[in-house]
């Protein structure tokens, strides 16, 4: 159930139910048509295929770790439509081949809009790592990317 009542409620409540392990209720967040876009470009374009991924990912990849917001930013865009940013950490990783994850920040950026009866409901939302001493990446011979900080 969607209960947000402000723009802000919408990252808020997506940390809560991650921390609860609730894809259940952070799909609920969403439209039934939204968009959201993984820190690896993975797109999924609806309610369920958001519970889906979240689902695996909070049971595989993320079974034990913590989210936290460290900074929101909302833009209204009308007084029924926002972008709100939220800069987040993002601890306990589950590892894999013998690699801890360590701390990771990331930017979720939420577009969000408020129905007729007052809730507000995420559109689309991206999630993108931050990556602390370059400013993008290069694609190698091989095909994988590489970060890379032209300011040096």
């Amino acid at each position: 159930m969607n209960n947000a009542q402000s723009p802000e409620d919408l990252p808020k409540l997506f940390v809560e139910y991650w921390n609860q392990r609730r894809p259940d209720l952070m799909a609920a967040l969403f439209e039934e048509d939204a968009d959201f876009i993984n820190v690896v470009g993975l797109w999924w374009n609806n309610r369920q295929d958001i519970f889906k991924a979240h689902d695996y990912g909070l049971k595989m990849i993320f079974k034990n770790s913590v989210l936290s917001i460290i900074k929101l930013k909302t833009k209204m865009l009308s007084q029924k439509s926002a972008v709100v940013h939220a800069k987040m950490k993002f601890e306990g990783q589950t590892p894999i081949a013998g690699e801890k994850g360590g701390t990771r920040r990331t930017v979720f950026t939420f577009i969000v809009r408020q129905d007729y009866e007052g809730i507000w409901w995420a559109v689309s939302a991206q999630n993108t790592d931050i990556v602390r001493g370059v400013e993008t990446y290069i694609t190698t011979e091989d095909g994988s990317l590489k970060p890379v900080d032209y300011r040096k």
